[in-house]
């Protein structure tokens, strides 16, 4: 068994177990052992994984629940940048039993209100997948962030299945997601994510600067073979994604861009739960030195 198998293996058992691990603390050096290459310094953080980390055991603001929170945030986001911006919520079920089809749309979103891949689309009521889709939205209501990375805000939220207006650009044939990377209301970098509807191949995540220059980065999944172009709204995006973060020492801002007309996706305050290297390993630094800790 090679080192990544033998990392992947413990980190399944240390997910397991998690559960019985009281700290936070030690569950965070536990995981970051399993995922990580290089050691955690918590005392002095100076990467971004490490600082995302740091973040999560001291930054623990209250209305951080609602910001993660896909449909509470919506009313807070309202109040920030106005209601043109949100997409609106169809319907909010307790239970995926409650789901009920007849009262929506020949096209709409199923999603769970705090999980990040539980997404079930409906694009012809008349071929829709009902089974499947329960399938999907009973696992993401399972799935618990707090256990799997000790993000604090999922560790207080009432888990629920809404219903959104389906939103697709025909330019692309998808909804591609701009992610800003903000630190206290300045936009540093973003990426997009492109073909995450495409069962046939693994979604793709292309890096740029705040001026839309491609950067040389791989996180989480390979770029694309097609460089996305430029949105036609990138500047209204940032003044958005700046007015979103203020105040905040790192959050990444997701927006969507539909046939020229911005809408808002969600807040993510520790991207991918802080445990994801960076290729090269020197941008774990530069992203890391963008966020400014504050004081105990």
């Amino acid at each position: 068994m090679n080192t990544k198998s033998i990392k992947h293996f413990f980190n399944k058992v240390v997910i397991k177990l998690s559960p019985i691990i009281p700290s936070d603390e030690l569950y965070i050096r536990l995981k970051w052992m399993a995922t990580m290459d290089y050691k955690l310094n918590l005392k002095s953080p100076r990467t971004f994984n490490e600082k995302v980390n740091w973040l999560k055991i001291h930054d623990r603001r209250p209305e951080y629940i609602t910001m993660v929170d896909k449909v509470a945030v919506k009313d807070y986001v309202k109040t920030l940048i106005g209601e043109k911006y949100i997409i609106p919520t169809l319907a909010v079920w307790s239970r995926v039993e409650d789901i009920d089809y007849d009262s929506l749309p020949e096209q709409f979103v199923l999603k769970t209100n705090h999980d990040s891949g539980g997404v079930v689309v409906c694009r012809d009521k008349k071929t829709f997948n009902k089974v499947r889709a329960q399938e999907i939205l009973h696992k993401s209501l399972k799935t618990d962030y707090y256990l799997q990375s000790r993000e604090y805000p999922y560790k207080h939220l009432s888990r629920k299945v809404f219903a959104e207006q389906y939103l697709e650009d025909k330019k692309y044939g998808e909804l591609r997601d701009y992610k800003f990377f903000c630190f206290d209301g300045e936009v540093k970098a973003l990426f997009v994510a492109t073909g995450r509807m495409n069962s046939n191949s693994e979604t793709k995540f292309d890096f740029f600067d705040s001026d839309y220059k491609h950067l040389d980065i791989i996180n989480g999944h390979p770029n694309a073979i097609n460089t996305p172009e430029k949105p036609i709204c990138f500047e209204e995006m940032k003044m958005i994604a700046s007015e979103l973060s203020k105040g905040i020492p790192c959050v990444r801002v997701d927006l969507y861009e539909v046939e020229g007309r911005i809408y808002f996706g969600e807040l993510t305050f520790s991207h991918w739960g802080g445990f994801t290297p960076f290729q090269p390993e020197s941008w774990d630094y530069t992203f890391g030195s963008w966020i400014k800790l504050p004081k105990l």
